[in-house]
């Protein structure tokens, strides 16, 4: 994003929007993230996303009553940040690029394990929560 956002036509945001906007943005991106962190930690289960049939606990509680996939959002966030700090239109489509790769690539079979794991708990849990918010 950076080496494109040398590149692109710029856009300009009034102060302090410019700097404010994305730095609150950043902060509460890394809220979400590490409050995902922090209920997988509680509850005793494995963070590694590239295997997700080694989870212990079908986490539902703290941020994943709000989304089911805090992390990734709060990832997607960190990029629209920093877009937004780059002030480059070239850039600004790379977060929701993000977002639409890791549902497919990550997520999508993330899911199909953990139904096959937790069954109807997984499902009732999927159809109360959003999948991003």
């Amino acid at each position: 994003m950076w080496g494109l956002a040398w590149l692109s036509p710029l856009f300009l945001l009034p102060p302090p929007v410019d700097w404010a906007l994305p730095s609150v943005l950043a902060f509460l991106s890394v809220g979400l993230a590490c409050a995902g962190l922090l209920a997988f930690r509680l509850s005793a289960t494995t963070i590694d996303p590239t295997n997700p049939t080694a989870a212990s606990t079908l986490v539902t509680g703290g941020i994943y009553r709000f989304t089911r996939n805090p992390m990734y959002l709060g990832f997607a966030g960190l990029l629209l940040s920093w877009a937004l700090h780059l002030h480059a239109w070239w850039v600004l489509p790379f977060p929701f690029v993000f977002a639409l790769y890791i549902t497919a690539l990550q997520i999508v079979p993330e899911e199909r394990a953990l139904h096959a794991k937790f069954g109807a708990d997984f499902s009732a849990y999927s159809e109360k929560v959003r999948r991003w918010f």
